[in-house]
Order: C-alpha cells, then sequence, then structure tokens
C-alpha cells in the first residue's frame, strides 16, 4: 500500500488534459440565449436552480456556468433565488421523497411562462437511483417537464444549448 501511495506521490495523477473549450463557440452560444430570452420574454431569462436530490455532479457543472470562465452574467443569463423570479426551474437529480412536495410548491411559486429542465440523467428517469425506495423518480413524476437534458453530469456548453433550445421550441409554439 505504501508503494501506490509513494507512486502517486511522485508520478502525480494519470489523469488526461480536458480538451480546451471554444471560446468564440462559447459566447456565441451565450449570446444566442441572450437573443432568444430577450425575444421571447422582452427581457433576459432568471433561472432557478432546484436540487431534488442530486449527489452535487450537475451542480458543480451548473455552478461553473457563473466562474470567470463562463461568466453567465455578461450575457444577462442569472440565477435566482426566488422562484417568483424565475423563468426557468433547472432540476437535477432523482426526485426524493422529502424533495416532492418542496418541488411542487416551488414550480407553483414560478410566475407563467415557465419551463422546466431535468438537467442530468437522475432528474430525467432517476438515473441509478430508479427504482429505490427513497425516490419517486425523475422530474416528470412530480412536475410536467419540458426539455430532458442527458448526460452525467451535463456540461456547462450542454445546458447553454438546452436552455437557447428551450427559447427557441417556445418562441416557434407561439408563432
Amino acid at each position: 500500500m505504501w508503494g501506490t501511495v509513494l507512486r502517486s506521490f511522485l508520478l502525480g495523477p494519470r489523469t488526461e488534459r480536458a480538451p480546451e473549450p471554444d471560446a468564440d463557440a462559447l459566447a456565441q452560444l451565450a449570446r444566442a440565449v441572450d437573443g432568444a430570452a430577450r425575444a421571447r420574454l422582452g427581457r433576459s431569462l432568471s433561472i432557478r436552480q432546484v436540487d431534488a436530490g442530486s449527489c452535487n455532479g450537475c451542480e458543480l457543472e451548473i455552478h461553473a456556468l457563473n466562474n470567470p470562465y463562463y461568466d453567465l452574467e455578461r450575457f444577462g443569463l442569472k440565477f435566482v433565488a426566488s422562484p417568483r423570479h424565475a423563468d426557468v426551474l433547472l432540476v437535477t437529480g432523482p426526485v426524493t421523497h422529502n424533495m416532492a412536495e418542496a418541488l411542487l410548491r416551488t414550480w407553483r411559486a414560478t410566475p407563467d411562462p415557465k419551463w422546466v429542465i431535468a438537467a442530468g440523467d437522475c432528474a430525467c428517469n432517476g438515473g441509478l437511483f430508479a427504482g429505490s425506495y427513497a425516490v419517486v423518480g425523475g422530474v416528470e413524476n412530480v412536475i410536467p417537464v419540458d426539455l430532458k437534458l442527458a448526460g452525467c453530469p451535463p456540461t456547462p456548453e450542454a445546458l447553454l444549448a438546452a436552455l437557447r433550445a428551450l427559447l427557441l421550441r417556445a418562441a416557434a409554439r407561439t408563432k
């Protein structure tokens, strides 16, 4: 065991470097999301993130949207603390029995027009927790879902693309 520990200290982690994201493509995608939100709502998009019982993997990717690299707020997109100020509920995790009522109340408190994104495999269908005694299942078992975003966890780019797709689909329905 000590040999393994010593080798890990001397050699360092054995992981591959992540590919460099394309900053221009990211900026273009974020501007497209903001443009679609302003066209649909007449203002920027407000997002309320709800953790319905996740492992926090999806939250790490969602929080990355606010870091200096992605910096969502420079494009007018923002996370809000209250569902009463939200346009989108971004729900992660399988819905646990303890969170089902809270999720339903959050959805009811969100004003219309509102959209729900089930972010991550667990939110879509329960993920690896499906069938567990502690969970109700995916988000759609409790509230209506407008868009399912697969991934364990979905990347920040995938989250931005999902927001854009949601807004474009909503705009197409109203025409």
